[in-house]
């Protein structure tokens, strides 16, 4: 059997992805849809860890607009982050995939407390792991805990999924039909030129730590497991000498 290029890989999903029709929360289709991609990496026995946002449930940036505290707003946005996880938990196993949701905010009945040695060992046997809550903190976003919990967990890669985007572009393709794709960029010309990959405090912490990010269109069949494969796919940001 050919042989994955990554072994541990931490991938980092929106939660505006998961919106479903008619204004619902969850999508269950693209539930499913998630579960078959993740299952297909994890038959490669590559190990994987999630990421999971929250902004299909909650958007705290209007509140704090209209008046709310923000360290109040960014809270309610972590426990809709658990809630997706449980969600994906959900559709994980009913496709027979082995996991573990942790959370950053201590909620014993639903799921574990996030322990970087637990979470690493269950890595190890095969469960994948789903970690929500954020980073637990208020004033950091999913994109931030995506990037700690790659460092603490030693993910070789963060496989950054966009909605409908196969990878970073020089302007938002969707509206700028002249916009072109990188191949690769640097964290330092990601940084400069204000490109959609992740936050910039995310951003340069994967810099400062060399953690390579992957960025990919989430609703392509079979994108992850091209990519643990050593395709070429999206856009590559990485150090000067790519990865």
């Amino acid at each position: 059997m050919e042989q994955p290029k990554y072994h541990r890989v931490l991938i980092k999903l929106s939660g505006e992805s998961l919106y479903g029709v008619q204004g619902e929360c969850l999508d269950y289709d693209m539930l499913d849809f998630l579960a078959r991609e993740i299952g297909c990496v994890v038959k490669h026995q590559v190990e994987v860890a999630v990421v999971i946002g929250g902004g299909n449930i909650w958007r705290g940036h209007r509140a704090i607009k209209l008046g709310m505290d923000a360290a109040q707003s960014h809270y309610m946005g972590m426990l809709a982050t658990i809630i997706n996880a449980l969600a994906l938990q959900d559709a994980l196993e009913r496709q027979g995939i082995h996991t573990r949701a942790m959370t950053a905010i201590k909620m014993d009945e639903v799921a574990e407390p996030y322990i970087r040695r637990r979470a690493t060992r269950h890595m190890e046997k095969g469960r994948v792991i789903i970690l929500a809550g954020g980073t637990g903190n208020p004033y950091f976003t999913t994109d931030s805990a995506a990037a700690l919990r790659a460092a603490e967990i030693h993910a070789e890669v963060i496989l950054m999924a966009k909605n409908g985007v196969d990878g970073v572009y020089s302007a938002d393709p969707r509206k700028d039909p002249s916009a072109t794709r990188f191949e690769h960029l640097t964290y330092m010309d990601a940084l400069s030129r204000g490109l959609t990959v992740m936050d910039s405090t995310a951003l340069t912490f994967c810099m400062d730590n060399d953690i390579p990010i992957i960025v990919f269109n989430a609703q392509a069949s079979g994108t992850i497991e091209r990519i643990v494969m050593g395709d070429h796919v999206g856009t590559l940001v990485s150090n000067a000498g790519g990865s």
